[in-house]
């Protein structure tokens, strides 16, 4: 989205959540599994399940550390932090997201329902703003401060405003000196993309099922934000040299953003029992084509200011529609047991990003699709306890010009574990922990005639829970 800051705190695509359950948290290849859990995975898959209803109730809580640390020479100039580097620390906490699966099946025919956070699923601040807000301010205020009589007349404004008569006012203005900057400012934001896939399955033989579904997403984000530059200044006075700051007040910026959009697509699954031993399957869903309805409040008192930002507000900007379409996926899976309790799972994702419509093409930034390739293990150590382990690892195809401070991603491996509690016959309950171990990206840009260096970091640790009913 428009500050993906706040975007996916799991795993998936750049507008795609996949793990939608804790059975997914122990265990990431969920694809050629046959499991009331596994529905969102290999919906095919639950044609397969016994007669009756199957209910999964699941939540997630997830913590994420998104961070930038940016270089720009003119922040040397920054009075509460004179050094070329700044580090932003973005934390994006999901405390709690709720999923449920429930299914129905008779003889060869079955239907289902999915719930879940399918994108998004968090919130996110950075306490002192975004290095592309610093950079572009130190950037205005340092060639404003170089013009001739800019900062004599800010001083002599604000010695006015203080009570100073016009004759003391601009002659002690006239004797300022430019010492530095500061901005108070912040971003945050928070994402939910809220989906509900409703679809059936039929038994075609006691190998071959097919499925077809449709998912309909409510999309809803809010941004907020600010920056009020001030200046630092001395003055020589016939009692000798102050210094003192004085509020660029009509450099500032505000913001505060809602979007709103709703999408629906098709989801096709195909699910081949080989034998007691095999199981493979394949999904595809359909592109969602998205469209996020700006509705904004964006104070800019400078006409100057809001044209150096436009190409940062263009995207909040009130009643605009923000293209932001979910691509294509397509999953393959496969289970191989070799002994009656154990199962290896292997699993593979491509998400058609290349195709995907994003705000001002931005899909022409992308080199190549997203790929995920993922392995799991279960073992059924008795017959109350299943452990599993699985490793996911994600390759996104963002070129440089893609990444910003406002939207990044970065290729991946994780790693997850847990343990299935079999209670009884039709009770059982989920636990599962995975962790997310990022490659930093450096990217560098240009700013004026400055060059900025950003180096983009994130850290992720998810939890899960449920429970799995079968009346």
């Amino acid at each position: 989205m428009a500050f993906a800051a706040v975007s996916s705190a799991f795993a998936g695509g750049l507008l795609t959540n996949t793990n939608q359950n804790a059975a997914f948290v122990r265990n990431f290849a969920q694809e050629g599994k046959i499991d009331l859990t596994s529905i969102y995975a290999n919906p095919a898959g639950g044609a397969f399940l016994e007669n009756g209803w199957h209910l999964s109730l699941n939540n997630q809580t997830a913590f994420q550390q998104r961070n930038i640390e940016t270089t720009f020479p003119l922040f040397k100039y920054n009075t509460d932090d004179p050094n070329p580097t700044h580090r932003f620390e973005g934390r994006a906490t999901a405390p709690t997201v709720p999923s449920f699966t429930v299914s129905y099946n008779k003889d060869k025919w079955s239907v289902s329902a999915h719930f879940a956070i399918s994108g998004g699923g968090g919130k996110c601040e950075f306490d002192r703003g975004l290095g592309s807000f610093e950079s572009a301010y130190s950037a205005m205020i340092m060639q404003k401060m170089q013009t001739p009589g800019v900062l004599s007349g800010l001083l002599a404004q604000g010695l006015l405003a203080r009570g100073y008569d016009l004759a003391t006012a601009s002659a002690l203005a006239g004797t300022g000196q430019f010492k530095g900057y500061s901005l108070n400012s912040f971003m945050k934001g928070k994402n939910y993309h809220f989906g509900l896939q409703i679809g059936g399955t039929y038994q075609f033989s006691n190998h071959l099922a097919g499925y077809v579904g449709v998912r309909g997403i409510y999309a809803t984000a809010n941004y907020n934000g600010a920056v009020n530059p001030s200046i630092a200044y001395s003055l020589q006075t016939p009692q000798g040299i102050i210094s003192n700051t004085q509020a660029l007040n009509n450099y500032g910026i505000e913001l505060n953003c809602d979007q709103t959009g709703f999408g629906a697509t098709v989801v096709l699954g195909v699910d081949y029992k080989i034998n007691d031993k095999w199981n493979v399957s394949a999904k595809y869903e359909c592109p969602t084509r998205l469209n996020m309805k700006n509705k904004s409040e964006i104070n800019v008192p400078s006409e100057e200011v809001r044209a150096q930002a436009a190409p940062i507000l263009g995207q909040f900007e009130d009643g605009r529609h923000v293209r932001e379409d979910i691509p294509a996926l397509l999953a393959l899976g496969a289970q191989y047991s070799p002994i009656e309790n154990v199962r290896l799972d292997a699993a593979y994702h491509q998400f058609f990003d290349k195709v995907s419509t994003k705000y001002m093409d931005r899909q022409d930034l992308i080199s190549h699709n997203t790929h995920e390739f993922i392995l799991g293990a279960e073992w059924d150590i008795c017959k109350l306890i299943t452990i599993s382990g699985s490793w996911e690892t994600t390759r996104y195809g963002m070129d440089d010009e893609f990444m910003n401070d406002l939207s990044f991603n970065l290729t991946n491996n994780m790693i997850g574990a847990g343990v299935r509690i079999n209670a009884t016959k039709r009770l059982s309950f989920d636990l599962g922990y995975m962790c997310t171990f990022y490659n930093n990206s450096e990217v560098t840009t240009k700013v004026g005639p400055y060059d900025k260096t950003d180096v983009y970091e994130r850290k992720n640790h998810t939890f899960g829970i449920g429970v799995n009913l079968d009346l």
